[in-house]
C-alpha cells in the first residue's frame, strides 16, 4: 500500500514538472527578426533631361566674289546655351536618344582683298546656332556613357560688306546645314549628369548680290557666295527626369 502511494506521488510530481516545462516553453520570447535594407535601384539612362552648356566655337569662312576669293583663317569665340532631350537604354547598355541644343555664339571673321584698285572687306558673323540631333551611345559602366550624334543645324549668319570704307549694309540669313560629333557623359549623382563633347557644323553656302556706286568695282553688280564651317567644344550639366526602370 505504501509502495503504491509512493509510485502515485512520483507520477503526479512528474506530470506537474512536465506541465511547468511546457508553460516555460510557451512563454519563451520569439527569436529577433532580421531586417534587411533593400538595395538601391541600378542606374539607368532612360528618361528626359534639361540642362545648360558652355564652351568655345572655332570657325572658318570664305566669300567667293565674281572678282576673286576672300579666305578666312580659323577664328574662335564663345558659345553657351541650353539643351533638352530624351534617352532610352536597352538591355546590354545601348542607349538611343535625341536632343535639341540652342546656343549663342560670339564668332566674327573679317576678310579684306583689293580688286581692281578697290578695297573690299567682308565681316562674317555667327550669332547663334540650333542643333537637332539623334544619338547612339553605350554605357560601358553604369554611370558612364560614350556616345556619337548627328543631325541638322540652323545658324544665324550675317555678312557686312565694305568697299573703300563705305558700309554697304548687312546681309543676314538663317542657314541650314548638318552637324556630327560625340562625347562622354558621367552620371555623378541621382538624376544629375555632366558631359564633355565636340561637334563639327557645316552651315552650307549662301549666294548674295550687291551694287555699289558708279566708278567702283561693283557698280554693275557683284554676286558672291559665303560659306562657313565651325567646330564646338562644350561642357555641360543635365538634370534627368527618369521615367523607367533599369533594363538590367
Amino acid at each position: 500500500m505504501r509502495k503504491s502511494a509512493l509510485t502515485l506521488l512520483a507520477a503526479v510530481l512528474g506530470l506537474a514538472a512536465g506541465q511547468a516545462s511546457a508553460a516555460d516553453l510557451q512563454r519563451r520570447a520569439p527569436a529577433p527578426a532580421y531586417v534587411t535594407t533593400p538595395a538601391p535601384p541600378p542606374m539607368t539612362w532612360t528618361g528626359c533631361y534639361i540642362g545648360g552648356n558652355i564652351g568655345g566655337i572655332f570657325g572658318r569662312a570664305h566669300a567667293d566674289f565674281d572678282l576673286g576669293e576672300l579666305s578666312s583663317n580659323n577664328n574662335s569665340g564663345f558659345a553657351g546655351g541650353g539643351q533638352i532631350g530624351c534617352d532610352y537604354q536597352y538591355a546590354g547598355g545601348w542607349v538611343l536618344g535625341f536632343r535639341n541644343m540652342l546656343d549663342g555664339a560670339g564668332l566674327s571673321r573679317d576678310r579684306t582683298a583689293v580688286f581692281n584698285g578697290d578695297r573690299v572687306t567682308v565681316n562674317i558673323k555667327n550669332d547663334w546656332f540650333d542643333t537637332l540631333t539623334g544619338r547612339v551611345g553605350y554605357a560601358f559602366a553604369p554611370s558612364w556613357l560614350l556616345y556619337g550624334q548627328g543631325g541638322a543645324v540652323w545658324a544665324k549668319n550675317s555678312a557686312e560688306v565694305h568697299i573703300n570704307g563705305d558700309d554697304l549694309g548687312t546681309l543676314s540669313k538663317t542657314r541650314t546645314g548638318w552637324t556630327a560629333g560625340g562625347g562622354i557623359e558621367w552620371m555623378f549623382a541621382p538624376n544629375w549628369s555632366a558631359f564633355l563633347e565636340g561637334n563639327f557644323m557645316d552651315f552650307g553656302s549662301n549666294d548674295r548680290n550687291i551694287n555699289t556706286a558708279v566708278g567702283t568695282v561693283c557698280a554693275s553688280g557683284c554676286s558672291f557666295s559665303t560659306k562657313a564651317t565651325a567646330t564646338t567644344l562644350l561642357v555641360g550639366v543635365n538634370y534627368r527626369f527618369n521615367w523607367g526602370k533599369a533594363p538590367y
